[in-house]
């Protein structure tokens, strides 16, 4: 059985286009541009692809947005253990890309209609592990989080247990449940 893990991050609808950009701005350009039709009829290009294409992808009357995206982060143990090569593969900066990364955007999440949510799935075990290990990966999500103005970060390792990565502008280590937030009600009460 192979291992899914994912960074899900919330946020008020009305950034999800400045938070495309900001993940356009981590992310290699190796894809032809990707034209979205967003809700309200606002558009943004990212590097991305949807349902492995690069047509333009119209979502203004929907609920949800299926992309395929990569991104660049720094590099760690866990990520070199991931890539299993050294040097291979860095940017100017030394970065490394991780993808494929798969990104559901859903425009009314279940745990909060008032906000949409950016679920970030890893694609393998590996990639899973990695989620889960490296402190760059985990940088990656919460730098994303406070550039795009987002509200909550939560790491889901499909377990009972979801680590929260981000709250109201701060990095944070808790957990749901937790001694802090018994449920996922309380973590909403905490952001909203």
């Amino acid at each position: 059985m192979s291992l899914s893990y994912s960074y899900e991050i919330f946020m008020p609808r009305q950034n999800v286009p400045r938070a495309l950009t900001e993940l356009a701005n981590i992310s290699p350009r190796d894809e032809p541009p990707l034209q979205i039709t967003l809700p309200g009829g606002e558009q943004v290009v990212v590097p991305f692809t949807s349902k492995r294409k690069s047509d333009p992808v119209d979502v203004s009357a929907g609920d949800r947005l299926e992309l395929e995206t990569s991104i660049m982060c720094a590099v760690d143990d866990a990520v070199l253990e991931f890539h299993d090569f050294l040097d291979s593969g860095r940017d100017e900066s030394g970065r490394i890309m991780v993808g494929y990364v798969y990104l559901t955007v859903r425009f009314s999440p279940a745990w909060h209609p008032d906000f949409a949510s950016l679920e970030f799935s890893a694609a393998t075990s590996d990639m899973s592990r990695m989620f889960e290990q490296s402190a760059s990966i985990r940088q990656v999500f919460t730098d994303l989080t406070a550039a795009s103005g987002g509200v909550c970060c939560v790491l889901d390792t499909e377990s009972y247990v979801s680590d929260v990565c981000w709250l109201n502008g701060e990095p944070i280590r808790e957990t749901v449940p937790g001694p802090r937030f018994k449920g996922f009600h309380e973590l909403i009460a905490a952001w909203s």
